[in-house]
């Protein structure tokens, strides 16, 4: 489950790239083992405990998965891989708390340009730093040792991968997760030098192959990367590969699969994968919601409506969603209603959204500045300005607060 993040600053394709890889590695957990040889992958993934553990992760059991794997964790202190699946739990849950595992916000928003600050939590942060060095160091021992020990070299770039997916979204620092995801590509690069079947060790290189070739020639200067190469189809084919024989990533390259070529705007190839994904893993809420995302950009929002609202029914339903976050099917539902001028339906779902218990001061403003904007074209002004005021408001997150105070005093015409 490694994950590239090749970004660079200022530019919309790095931004996609940092935050949509990263949104995607956030759904996934391993596919179960029986699909390729069990010598072409650590054998502590045939372990039925961290099957489970990562069944819990692939649901969005985020605290049952830390759980379990923390078990196996203490139980093989010496594995990386074992502490390095530690990590990719602590780092998606958070995002996940963040609301920062939807791909909205880096198909539609420049976040590059975004004024959010998260605010992590000083003992997570700390955590995850400290597994991030645990990971590296226990790598970096083995692989001194051995210098043919391709399951090192694996777990190396994964925590790499997981750390630029980290720094990217989290704290936008983009030359630090360009570096880390070029370490990535590297050791995934010798895992396969030394196994030519290590299959999953192409998933980070195809990741990083598309992701690279979107980028202008002076992002990749401005980064330091500007003698790295990249080719979509070539990234591309590499992902299908890994969907097809890898051990670990079949399910994660499917959804960057699916994440590339939407930013392609392939979208009836992207939809395809997708709802594959979703009937697979019918209890996965980000693959479902990302289904109804991808039918919204494709351009048919009925559809796109119908499944937002499928999706909040199921919610209802006990237990069948782990920690559903609403306000992500609700925002996405406004921006489907608003696509097909139903403001009325638009703006509920904005107010939905702001109204949820967990939804981040970040999004919640979102909702309220976009609720201000339709009320705006159905003519309540009031209420407008009444969601213009909150999404203005001192304190908290202010990355809405300068469009807000503009609405204050000129109503939103639409333009």
């Amino acid at each position: 489950m490694q994950i590239i993040s090749a970004i660079g600053p200022q530019l919309r394709p790095p931004a996609l790239f940092a935050g949509l890889s990263l949104l995607f590695i956030t759904l996934l957990s391993p596919s179960l083992p029986g699909q390729s040889s069990s010598a072409h992958t650590d054998p502590i993934n045939l372990l039925p405990e961290v099957r489970q553990a990562h069944e819990r992760f692939y649901n969005l059991d985020y605290d049952g998965a830390l759980a379990r794997f923390e078990t196996i964790a203490h139980a093989h202190p010496d594995n990386p891989i074992a502490q390095a699946y530690v990590l990719q739990v602590l780092i998606f849950r958070e995002l996940y708390h963040q609301d920062l595992l939807d791909t909205t916000y880096y198909a539609h928003d420049s976040f590059l340009s975004s004024k959010r600050k998260v605010d992590v939590p000083d003992d997570i942060r700390k955590r995850i730093e400290s597994l991030t060095d645990q990971v590296t160091d226990l790598c970096d021992k083995q692989i001194k040792a051995d210098g043919q020990n391709k399951n090192a070299f694996f777990a190396r770039g994964y925590a790499h991968g997981l750390h630029a997916s980290f720094t990217t979204l989290v704290d936008h620092s983009f030359v630090s997760a360009a570096h880390q995801g070029l370490q990535a590509r590297s050791d995934s690069e010798e895992a396969l030098k030394i196994d030519p079947d290590y299959t999953d060790a192409k998933m980070a290189i195809g990741i990083q192959q598309f992701a690279v070739a979107s980028l202008p020639r002076l992002v990749r200067m401005m980064v330091g990367i500007a003698g790295v190469g990249g080719n979509k189809e070539k990234g591309l084919d590499l992902l299908r590969d890994v969907a097809a024989h890898g051990f670990v990533n079949q399910v994660e390259s499917r959804t960057v699969l699916s994440l590339f070529l939407r930013h392609d705007a392939r979208y009836a190839e992207a939809l395809t994968v997708e709802s594959n994904l979703a009937r697979q893993y019918p209890r996965d809420y980000l693959f479902r919601l990302e289904e109804a995302n991808l039918s919204k950009d494709k351009g048919d929002g009925p559809a796109a409506i119908a499944i937002y609202r499928q999706v909040i029914e199921d919610a209802k339903r006990p237990r069948y969603f782990v920690d559903p976050r609403l306000q992500m099917a609700y925002f996405g539902l406004a921006d489907a209603a608003r696509g097909q001028n139903d403001f009325t339906t638009a703006a509920a779902s904005y107010l939905e959204a702001a109204a949820q218990p967990h939804c981040s001061d970040w999004l919640r403003r979102r909702a309220q500045l976009n609720a201000g904007r339709m009320l705006d074209l159905l003519h309540q002004r009031d209420e407008a300005v009444a969601q213009y005021q909150l999404a203005s408001a001192p304190g908290g997150d202010q990355s809405q607060a300068d469009q807000a105070r503009r609405y204050l005093k000129t109503p939103y015409s639409g333009n």
